[in-house]
């Protein structure tokens, strides 16, 4: 999968602005009834078409003008006012209604002998802030509950109804599309949060736009391409040594799993050595299981030679933790913080001055409650606005920050940003995060650079998770060990074939 890039809604209004003189509502429109052609593939079929009181309107017009054309039988249904739209969309309707079309101010009642064959949802599109009222959302549910009942594809134009496409939440009502098709180019919020529950299968429709009217320096979801330069093979003549070292500390009294999961992943995904330091003095000398594992005290961990080194996973946030924590912020070398660690900084102003005044690279991997406590906020605030929460975290802690959650969230310090868009309900179960950390230490030990690192362990994650429901482990019932042997056999997949 290569990466895609991702525009909120001031970047394409900035590239809707400089493209003003082109026919974009047609194209979109072209685009559009191209797509739905393709899914609607019956001749005559009955297709029901949303039209709203803006541009997305508009866009809907021109669909329903096209497959008129291709003797499609269209039910648009529109029940704002026409001389209100928008010039664009008013020019569309008229196109429209000059070639016989009409509109309706209510969905048909069909029977069940004449299904629908598809729904078309072009009520609102990008920039909705608010939920959304009657008779709007009634008609959403409509549309929603046909396609459920007559087992119709509901496709939604740029983005579903109700959906926020820079945040990923919804308002209100919301149209649950199977397919979307997004136009100029994707947007964060298909990807993010709710979107991938209402989005379906997205489609990109560029509209011909050339990419030098995009920003500077857009978001992008994540694809191999963005570490294809790592995934090459070890020499023949290699050792443990050029693996690097890595360092794993957690492991409070009752939580030791959390800590083995992370020391096992970072082994299973190639660090020539690793260390695990548990915080529970009562704790085994050796992992029966994996006992390639070499134990330590934590202090000694903190003295030992790392090439990276990962706190937190089942760590507590006793005073032993917290001190263990400070030194751990003093190390020259890349530093993965996680779970009670994140919460200790988050309690913790000396650890928060700490994190900032660090040179070497940081990287936190927060789920949406911990960020919450990292930022001062509430959960809520931090899904209403999953990216920016990245983004703050990472300025205000010098470091590179994994958002967790659906469609994860990773930021930079320098403001750069990314949308994981694979994995799987099936992540949802306790460890997973913790091999997430295992992954990412081993990676940053072997040499990698920490976003390289980060945005490569959270797809590797992802596409570990959905490996295993392919093959019917899952999602209901997948495990976190289960995660560790097929984020191994996904690595070596994209090391013996590189993205082109």
């Amino acid at each position: 999968m290569t990466s895609i890039p991702l525009y909120r809604t001031n970047d394409l209004r900035c590239i809707e602005a400089k493209a003003a003189d082109q026919p974009l509502m047609q194209r979109a429109g072209q685009e559009a009834a191209k797509l739905a052609m393709a899914i609607c593939t019956k001749r005559n079929a009955l297709v029901l078409i949303l039209a709203g009181p803006g541009n997305n309107g508009g866009d809907a017009f021109e669909v329903a003008l096209l497959l008129r054309e291709h003797f499609f039988e269209t039910s648009v249904v529109f029940v704002g006012k026409a001389d209100q739209l928008p010039t664009d969309a008013a020019n569309a309707y008229q196109r429209f209604t000059e070639a016989g079309g009409t509109t309706l101010a209510s969905i048909p009642n069909n029977c069940k002998t004449r299904p629908w064959s598809l729904i078309i949802d072009g009520l609102f599109g990008i920039g909705l802030k608010r939920d959304i009222s009657a008779p709007y959302a009634g008609l959403i549910e409509c549309a929603n509950a046909l396609a459920a009942r007559d087992k119709c594809p509901l496709l939604a134009l740029d983005c579903p109804s109700g959906l926020n496409t820079d945040t990923g939440v919804i308002h209100g009502a919301t149209i649950r599309a199977s397919q979307t098709i997004s136009f100029i180019g994707a947007k964060p919020g298909l990807f993010t949060a709710d979107g991938p529950d209402h989005c379906g299968q997205v489609t990109i429709a560029s509209l011909g736009l050339a990419s030098e009217s995009a920003p500077e320096k857009p978001g992008r979801t994540i694809g191999l391409d963005l570490f294809s330069a790592r995934l090459r093979p070890r020499l023949l003549n290699s050792h443990k040594g050029l693996h690097g070292n890595a360092g794993i500390i957690g492991g409070a009294p009752g939580m030791g799993g959390a800590a083995l999961l992370a020391a096992r992943a970072a082994l299973r995904l190639g660090s020539g050595r690793v260390y695990l330091g548990l915080v529970d003095e009562q704790s085994p000398a050796l992992d029966i299981q994996q006992p390639e594992l070499m134990m330590r005290t934590p202090e000694a961990l903190l003295e030992a030679s790392l090439s990276a080194l990962a706190c937190g996973p089942g760590m507590g946030t006793s005073k032993k933790s917290k001190t263990l924590l400070e030194g751990a912020c003093r190390l020259d070398l890349p530093l993965v913080l996680d779970a009670d660690a994140l919460n200790l900084v988050a309690i913790e102003s000396s650890l928060q001055i700490s994190l900032a005044a660090r040179t070497a690279p940081t990287l936190l991997t927060p789920h949406p409650a911990e960020a919450a406590r990292l930022l001062n906020s509430t959960v809520t605030a931090i899904q209403a606005d999953r990216l920016t929460s990245a983004l703050t975290l990472a300025a205000h802690y010098n470091a590179f920050v994994a958002l967790k959650g659906c469609g994860t969230i990773i930021a930079s310090p320098d403001n750069a940003w990314f949308v994981n868009t694979n994995g799987n309900p099936g992540l949802s179960t306790a460890g997973s995060g913790d091999v997430l950390t295992g992954l990412i230490t081993a990676l940053l030990a072997q040499g990698w650079q920490p976003l390289e690192a980060l945005l490569a362990a959270i797809h590797l994650h992802g596409s570990a998770a959905d490996r295993l429901v392919a093959l019917g482990y899952g999602p209901v019932g997948l495990t976190a060990g289960e995660l560790i042997d097929s984020a191994r056999y996904e690595l070596n997949q994209w090391i013996s074939k590189p993205p082109q």
